[in-house]
């Protein structure tokens, strides 16, 4: 805002030109917070008075009806110098909850996919703002205090739920951490992590505030939680066997919110952004649920006038938009279907049939070590042991790789940075060779408990 002269009247009018940007002609009424520093000089350039405007509510039909003031107030507003920064209340969150609305309100069908791939890119737009603090309301105040928790081990694993469904009572249980129990909700306020040991692997296991639905838009320490998730390599979700389905459809809704995508793999699309020529679609398969012009209406939503798509799968206006925004995170996830011991066992053998559940009840100890071994697989973890020259098998500390990354470049990375340009040669026993040992060189893959020595120059 510019300085000027101020009077009541054209500083109404200078208010009502800042809500050009938005449509807000649809409203009743509009809602102004703002701080406005009216300062008051005299002919000598000095301040007489200072009028804080605090909010002001708007009404199409009676302009003006309420304002509270703040200060010192002056009725002679030549001369006067102001600035100061008006925003509206419709938040960013609003606009989320009309395109929600409107997304629920349209019927899906060819004819409207265009319309439909439209709001989707518009809807990720707005939450990559309400992600990244554009809407300037936090996630509920307090700073960081007890979420930065260094990562510790081989992997870690974020329990994420609603309150009160057993999750301090895991960890308890899992790891031998303390974490409070009681028969209140919201017990856990912060993150409260532990460690348990699993053949041979130590597995950092967080324990999250419950999380409530509108977590993604910062509802409760929503923000807070879900973006410590994006940090684990495996998610559990606790749920409740008395309403799992229900809690499952929140959850994997503020989940997916926020950028993160639950047993899913990353689409088969390539996106190259270039200098000129537009927008280029090559398509290996042919494209059922999309067509090239919902593809230029999103890039066009994301100010993208000249880029390269490869398509190698049957995509969808919500995969196109991944790949755009780029900040996606594909996690495996458990859900953990606690308490059975409140339901039948005709409830039991038809939850249990459901894929990637594992029915236990953390305060009866029941299919704990099933747990365990559900959550080994899932993070998909080898082991790889070691052999001194001239020595056996270290069984007893066995080196932990991702299977996707179990090269003998990763193995030697993983013991010191400065072996790998040391090594001449390696031989390995196990699965992974011909006969035993083999000789291989440093891109050779190694199998779960092999057996692996460094020749150095």
């Amino acid at each position: 805002m510019a300085n000027g002269d101020l009077s009541e009247s054209n500083h109404q009018e200078s208010i009502i030109s800042l809500l050009s940007p938005v449509s807000w002609l649809q409203m009743d009424e509009i809602k102004i917070s703002s701080d406005i520093h009216l300062n008051n000089q005299n002919g000598n350039g000095k301040k007489k008075s200072d009028r804080i405007i605090k909010e002001l509510t708007y009404d199409k039909k009676n302009k003006f009806k309420k304002s509270k003031n703040k200060g010192k107030s002056n009725q002679n507003y030549k001369n006067n110098s102001w600035s100061g920064s008006l925003w509206l209340e419709m938040s960013l969150l609003q606009k989320i909850a009309e395109i929600e609305a409107e997304m629920a309100r349209t019927q899906k069908n060819k004819a409207t996919n265009f319309h439909l791939g439209l709001l989707k890119a518009k809807l990720a737009k707005l939450r990559a703002q309400v992600i990244s603090g554009g809407d300037g309301r936090g996630g509920g105040g307090g700073g960081n205090e007890g979420w930065d928790v260094s990562k510790t081990g081989e992997a870690r694993v974020g329990l994420i739920g609603f309150p009160s469904v057993g999750k301090s009572t895991l960890l308890n249980k899992l790891t031998g951490t303390f974490s409070e129990v009681a028969a209140y909700e919201f017990t856990t306020l912060t993150c409260v992590p532990g460690v348990f040991n699993y053949k041979g692997a130590k597995i950092q296991l967080l324990d999250l505030p419950g999380i409530i639905e509108g977590a993604k838009d910062g509802k409760g320490r929503g923000r807070q939680v879900i973006g410590v998730g994006r940090t684990c390599s495996l998610i559990l979700i606790v749920l409740d066997a008395l309403k799992p389905l229900t809690h499952k459809r929140i959850i994997e809704r503020e989940l997916e919110g926020f950028g993160i995508r639950l047993n899913k793999q990353p689409p088969n699309i390539s996106f190259t952004r270039k200098d000129r020529g537009g927008i280029t679609i090559t398509s290996t398969v042919q494209l059922k649920n999309i067509d090239e012009e919902t593809i230029k209406s999103i890039c066009s939503e994301y100010r993208i006038n000249n880029a390269n798509f490869v398509i190698r799968c049957d995509a969808t206006a919500d995969d196109i938009i991944d790949i755009i925004e780029g900040n996606r995170i594909y996690l495996p996830c458990i859900y953990i279907l606690n308490k059975i011991d409140q339901i039948t066992i005709e409830e039991l053998d038809v939850l249990s049939q459901c894929p990637h559940y594992v029915p236990v009840s953390a305060h009866h100890e029941w299919n704990l070590d099933g747990l365990i071994e559900k959550i080994w697989q899932y993070l998909d973890l080898i082991r790889i042991y070691t052999k001194p020259k001239g020595q056996i098998p270290d069984y007893a500390a066995p080196v932990i790789l991702k299977r996707d990354k179990s090269t003998i470049a990763d193995f030697c990375k993983r013991i010191h940075k400065q072996l790998l340009p040391q090594m001449k040669y390696a031989l390995v026993w196990g699965q992974s060779v011909r006969h035993n040992p083999q000789r291989v060189g440093k891109d050779h893959v190694l199998i779960d408990e092999d057996v692996v020595q460094i020749i150095k120059k």
